[in-house]
């Protein structure tokens, strides 16, 4: 009779193998390893949480990054560098508006990103609750870029966290396309 009956640790471990679609892999905090699927059913910590973490390095200083990314006139010229220009261009479109507060909101791409600063250290580091616009209400990720001189440029490092499940594949192309590339050709300028 021992032998049919199911501990509590093979139930997890069984659980965590349910397919993510089904939602019981989320809810114990499963993960392909069931050493971690274990540890995770018995804390809540989840071992699988998709993250972005890009670095990109520009031949403008820490000050002209910054003020890119949060000066409304220069995001707004950043933006319509971008293929994303058709966002900001679109008949009903929200300006670009960026507060230069800690607690300030920001609206970029005709209204499709919004949040606020939760932490803003010029030309060192500018943390953000982030969201898209497809996003459910309530739904907001962080974004933090750390700025640290490289030679005669700055080296910028994106660590994006907390974005909606599956999502991160879409997000981290578009931080290369609506951020990298258009600010590449704006610092040139």
């Amino acid at each position: 009779m021992l032998s049919t009956l199911i501990s509590r640790r093979a139930l997890t471990l069984g659980l965590a193998t349910i397919p993510a679609g089904l939602g019981a892999a989320r809810v114990f905090g499963a993960s392909n390893n069931p050493t971690q699927a274990a540890a995770g059913a018995s804390d809540g910590l989840s071992h699988s949480s998709e993250s972005i973490h890009q670095e990109v390095t520009f031949k403008a200083s820490r000050r002209q990054v910054y003020e890119a990314l949060t000066s409304a006139r220069q995001f707004d010229a950043l933006t319509r560098l971008s293929d994303a220009v058709t966002l900001v261009t679109a008949p009903g479109a929200t300006a670009t508006t960026i507060s230069r507060e800690v607690g300030g909101s920001f609206t970029l791409f005709g209204g499709y990103i919004t949040g606020r600063h939760l932490e803003m250290v010029p030309d060192k580091r500018l943390v953000q609750a982030w969201r898209a616009g497809g996003w459910k209400a309530g739904d907001y990720s962080i974004v933090k870029f750390t700025l640290a001189t490289e030679g005669a440029g700055c080296r910028l490092v994106l660590d994006h966290r907390g974005f909606p499940e599956g999502q991160g594949a879409s997000l981290a192309s578009g931080w290369g396309v609506h951020y990298w590339e258009p600010m590449t050709k704006l610092l040139q300028r």
